[in-house]
């Protein structure tokens, strides 16, 4: 095991990734409201092209683009996918594969960027060349999902095609022993909202659907559908997984599972997946959703004297509510942040000023909490506010596994985890100017444009070549390229495909292989300040020795270049 040194360590999570499309739906969406993730290494590390040295290039035909495209997607349908489905990454020789854990051969993985984003791409190469077997390969990747579809209609993180002894097994070995992966380590049998896989999956669905109105996929869209509805409380808020299961205590904690989740954009993935319902299919059950999910954002804000919010919160008193055991029953700066861009959003999506009415306060909070400057560490804002008291609050970790170890925390803001940052960066500034702006407007010209307020629309022609957020903790895509995609990095994509059809990837992102559970006793050594504790902890982390293999991360993003340069072409 190779962990790099805490002088290269880099103070944000290895977290998971969402696909980030469909922005013209609605309005262009802030930043603040679309987590971004693996900001550690994967901008020094990218993609294949990096790996071939840097030359001129004449500039490519199309048909040279296309044939490429064609090559790549030939080999990770043919060779990759196991029954139409994704994971992350893999060994060249397929002897080993991750999605955020170590995955056995036979599992899918849905968190993007699995198998629903795969899917994605497909159907944009289809777009861009009118090729039946991009549409093919999109329809193997929505048989696979709907195959792991839980039957009240939404999915896990992951889907073992082997059946429910193969990923009980995969969570009482892999899954319980990933310290920090707090939500692995307990099965729970049901679907879940959190990292956008049940969102993007039925976002993938609906859109294959309309494109051919192919029967086969409705059933399983309409489940989808039902079960955002079916888990939304009355006052509008969705928990993080459903059906309610409250057996797993957490580390001594009261399962979290079941309160309204604001963490990872869960309501407004779900939002979106409603919009997007309501344009295609003006499906009467959208509406309802959307407003009460709405106003779930305002009466979730608390008083004064810390109008802000949490990452969760009570479904009762609507107070915030503690989660993973590094997540305390805590005000959540970065979460506040995000709820205040989303309910400007939701002012111009209905020109109602209640969604504006607070936001002040909101934003003189997160003024009031700003850290001294020598306390920063380069983000302003401390994660988490104690309720009451007002302090910072910084996670702090001790122990080797997730049998002895801990998290913890205190006021003490050095020394504290990498895996989970205690510091964020919010922009306050562009958050007031943006609430200026709209406080100027009139409600009528604030929702002109607004989808809630026309007939249906078609959905946008393409999902993966605009504002697209996704890792597969070796590859980040958050620097998706503004405009067409240039003829040098498309050349360069042309020839770093290797012979087989893949483009080789520095799989940066690694992890222990099983070996038994922890011991109780801590291992030598200090690992407060790693991303891995000892031999037996299963969460992944950035070794310092990266084999060369595939990478779903790279395919997406060298697929999107490649459609956009033949799309202008």
């Amino acid at each position: 095991m190779t962990e790099p040194s805490l002088a290269r360590e880099v103070r944000s999570p290895i977290h998971r990734c969402k696909l980030r499309a469909v922005r013209s739906l609605w309005m262009p969406l802030s930043p603040l409201s679309r987590r971004r993730l693996m900001a550690t290494s994967a901008a020094a590390f990218a993609v294949a092209g990096a790996l071939t040295p840097l030359r001129a290039f004449a500039a490519p035909t199309r048909d040279a683009a296309l044939e490429t495209m064609k090559k790549a997607t030939r080999f990770m349908v043919d060779k990759v996918a196991y029954k139409g489905g994704y994971v992350w990454s893999y060994l060249p020789d397929l002897s080993r594969r991750w999605g955020e854990m170590e995955a056995y051969p036979t599992m899918i993985w849905v968190q993007p960027p699995g198998t629903a984003t795969m899917g994605h791409v497909f159907l944009d190469a289809y777009h861009a060349t009118g090729d039946e077997a991009y549409y093919d390969a999109a329809c193997k990747a929505a048989e696979a999902l709907i195959a792991i579809q839980h039957p009240a209609g939404g999915w896990n993180y992951l889907g073992d095609l082997a059946g429910e002894a193969s990923i009980r097994k995969w969570y009482d070995t892999i899954g319980k022993n990933g310290w920090r992966l707090e939500e692995f380590q307990h099965y729970y049998g049901n679907a879940t909202f959190d990292d956008a896989g049940t969102a993007e999956s039925s976002q993938f669905l609906l859109r294959l659907y309309v494109e051919k109105q192919d029967k086969r996929f409705k059933p399983a869209l309409d489940k989808a559908l039902q079960f955002v509805v079916d888990s939304q409380y009355p006052n509008g808020g969705w928990p993080q997984r459903f059906p309610l299961k409250t057996e797993f205590q957490n580390h001594g904690r009261p399962d979290y599972t079941g309160y309204i989740t604001f963490n990872d954009d869960v309501a407004g993935e779900n939002i979106k997946f409603l919009i997007m319902i309501w344009q295609t299919l003006g499906d009467p059950r959208a509406l309802p959703a959307i407003k009460k999910a709405m106003d779930c954002f305002v009466i979730c804000q608390q008083p004064q004297p810390q109008p802000a919010w949490g990452l969760q919160h009570h479904v009762d008193t609507l107070k915030p509510a503690a989660a993973r055991s590094y997540e305390p029953e805590a005000f959540a700066s970065h979460t506040t942040g995000a709820n205040i861009a989303s309910c400007m959003d939701f002012y111009q999506l209905t020109g109602d000023p209640k969604y504006l009415a607070r936001l002040g306060e909101a934003l003189d909070w997160l003024d009031s909490i700003r850290l001294p400057q020598e306390i920063q560490k380069g983000r302003p804002y401390p994660t988490f506010i104690e309720v009451g008291t007002g302090k910072p609050l910084y996670v702090h970790r001790r122990g080797s596994n997730v049998v002895n170890g801990e998290y913890y925390t205190d006021e003490n803001p050095h020394g504290t985890v990498i895996h989970y940052s205690s510091f964020r960066a919010v922009n306050v500034d562009g958050l007031r100017k943006r609430l200026a702006k709209l406080k100027a407007m009139s409600p009528e010209v604030a929702s002109k444009d607004s989808p809630l307020k026309g007939g249906r629309k078609a959905l946008p022609k393409y999902f993966t070549t605009g504002d697209i957020s996704v890792s597969d903790l070796n590859v980040d895509t958050l620097k998706a390229d503004a405009g067409q995609t240039s003829p040098d990095k498309v050349a360069s994509l042309i020839a770093s495909l290797n012979a087989e059809g893949w483009w080789p990837t520095e799989l940066r992102a690694t992890s222990n292989p099983y070996i038994g559970d922890g011991s109780p006793t801590p291992a030598p050594g200090d690992f407060s300040q790693t991303r891995v504790g000892d031999a037996t902890d299963t969460s992944p982390y950035i070794t310092d020795t990266p084999k060369i293999g595939i990478s779903t991360g790279t395919y997406i993003e060298n697929m999107a270049a490649l459609i956009k340069y033949v799309t202008a072409s």
